[in-house]
């Protein structure tokens, strides 16, 4: 009854193995079917080439930008662009005035506006509106019910304005604009002034705002997140001290707008270089500066607005040159150049295992091929999940961890045969060299995984890629280390073939030089006939070169000693 429990824990760990495998397949192939992920890993620019944007910048006066400007902009594009992920996409500056976006494979349309929406992001009330749908979250937490109707211009007083939601700014003139403008009118957003209303649209919904009382700079963070209390997504704020006092001020006259059920006037707009990317309604006088933008938002929607309002306060903005499609600079070709190396190393790994193993080198080979499908797998999840993209730096992690891997098998067997040599049963040396071979491996892969991690930090963009892919195929030689190796050694060590040591299996005590009881003491070998003396002296050699000096410097001085002993023994006698 014994001996069953470690099968049955290594029978149970295989088949927790199975499931999970099972469960990775089951996830990618769900996003596969949702028109998401492919069963093919996402590659990134260097090999499948992709889309370059060339954005130029000018000041709010019209001047060229400085450096200092143009470095700013390039790195708020560069964290837009690599927000979702490790897209290892190349953002440049060119020529003083225009930065360089190359994105892996094709931009979709939300990534070229991410990318384009510019420098201006403002925050003002809104006077006017057709279609309100989102709502900030107030002191009550809960969505305040407004009429969707336009008020009636015509009605509205036209003296001095007192405020920035005061109808007074609506005049007979903007009345008409208003009611004549054009949504797909292009306008220069830098020029609109900033101390006058604006009319603006967010693709579904035409807005007349009042002058600007926030701008983007007093947004310090914005994060997407789920509420707890009602399951639904929504967009975090903060703002810096001015921007709180600000806005906490803008707060309670629009609630107060909200307690008399005044729509529009109780919105305010989210204005980015002209366009309204959200309109939220107030719900409650927000003194700590930090509100949330509730409504009918997914993950991806939240996700964007979030960035938006987060990066969206560039000191520039910007006119696209051009959007062409790109070749790889690597391609095809030098990605299979890196395929074959792959396979000439684990091919290399397996013959060598081979022949220092013997079979069990097929177990090396085995959780090398679990330990790769593993690492397939859950590479096309992520690149559907958080955008990551395989780079020909990756692909020489992925092919740098097959010597990673196989070095971890090797330190077990020779941990089990060092036990096998100490004259140990084979399911005692399996079970004894785990756990001297496990602190080993732990320790040398947490080394590796930390310096994976400082390189992903502090590397440049075009390295991450390796840094990445050497994390993750380091965490997953730990685990199939656990679940898969040691459990199948378990097994194997019960059968017939290595438990009883057959010269092929790799495993043979004779063979591996256990004939003697302890180190320094050797077993008496009386040869039947001369290919058993041979044998036996083969095994005796094997013993003696696996001891270490000091042992057999121990070995002598316990032998000089008993000599020393019996002629003493012999004088006595005389």
């Amino acid at each position: 009854m014994a001996s069953s429990s470690p099968v049955k824990h290594a029978w149970r760990v295989l088949l927790g193995l199975l499931v999970l495998i099972a469960v990775l397949f089951g996830i990618n192939a769900g996003g596969v079917i949702f028109g998401k992920s492919s069963w093919s890993p996402q590659l990134a620019l260097d090999l499948q080439g992709g889309t370059q944007i060339i954005l130029s910048a000018q000041t709010a006066d019209g001047k060229d930008p400085n450096a200092e400007q143009l470095d700013q902009a390039a790195q708020i594009i560069r964290q837009r662009v690599d927000a979702s992920g490790v897209g290892e996409s190349d953002i440049t500056t060119e020529g003083g005035r225009n930065i360089v976006v190359q994105i892996a494979g094709k931009a979709d349309e939300a990534t070229r506006n991410r990318i384009q929406a510019s420098a201006k992001l403002e925050l003002r009330p809104v006077l006017a509106a057709t279609d309100p749908a989102t709502s900030f979250v107030g002191q009550d937490g809960k969505s305040t019910p407004y009429p969707t109707p336009a008020p009636d211009l015509a009605s509205t007083p036209s003296p001095s304005p007192t405020d920035g939601s005061d109808t007074s700014w609506i005049t007979p003139k903007l009345q008409a604009e208003f009611l004549a403008f054009d949504c797909n009118t292009k306008r220069d957003a830098a020029k609109q002034p900033t101390d006058q209303p604006l009319i603006a649209c967010d693709g579904q919904a035409k807005y007349l705002l009042g002058p600007v009382a926030l701008d983007g700079t007093s947004i310090t963070d914005a994060t997407a997140g789920m509420n707890q209390q009602n399951g639904q997504w929504e967009v975090n704020l903060t703002f810096n001290a001015k921007g709180t006092d600000a806005f906490g001020k803008v707060s309670q006259r629009l609630y107060g707008y909200t307690q008399q059920n005044q729509t529009p006037r109780n919105q305010f707009a989210f204005v980015l270089d002209g366009s309204v990317i959200s309109a939220p309604t107030m719900n409650g006088v927000i003194l700590d500066g930090r509100p949330s933008i509730s409504g009918s938002f997914t993950q991806e929607t939240a996700k964007s607005l979030a960035d938006q309002l987060k990066y969206g306060a560039l000191p520039l903005s910007f006119t696209v040159q051009s959007s062409d499609t790109i070749s790889a600079t690597l391609g095809s070709q030098q990605l299979q150049i890196g395929l074959i190396a792959g396979l000439i190393g684990l091919g290399l790994v397996a013959i060598y295992s081979l022949l220092s193993y013997r079979a069990l080198g097929f177990v090396i080979v085995a959780s090398i091929a679990v330990m790769a499908v593993l690492t397939y797998v859950i590479i096309c999840i992520l690149g559907w999940r958080m955008g990551f993209r395989l780079s020909l730096a990756g692909v020489a992690g992925l092919i740098v961890s097959i010597g990673f891997t196989a070095d971890s098998f090797i330190v077990y067997f020779e941990r089990i045969r060092d036990e096998l040599r100490d004259g140990k049963s084979i399911t005692g040396a399996v079970e004894d060299g785990w756990g001297r071979a496990k602190r080993t491996i732990y320790i040398s892969k947490s080394i590796n995984i930390l310096a994976a991690v400082v390189l992903y930090i502090l590397a440049d963009a075009t390295v991450k890629g390796f840094a990445f892919t050497l994390g993750l195929t380091t965490i997953i030689d730990v685990a199939i280390f656990v679940i898969f190796t040691h459990p199948v050694m378990q097994l194997l060590a019960r059968t017939r073939f290595f438990g009883n040591g057959h010269p092929l299996s790799g495993m043979d005590p004779e063979a591996l030089g256990a004939v003697y009881r302890t180190r320094t003491e050797y077993r008496s070998v009386a040869p039947a006939s001369q290919g058993r003396a041979a044998k036996a002296g083969r095994s005796r050699g094997e013993a003696e070169r696996r001891q270490t000096i000091a042992e057999r410097k121990r070995a002598e001085a316990l032998a000089g000693s008993d000599t020393g002993a019996a002629r003493s023994g012999n004088e006595e006698n005389d």
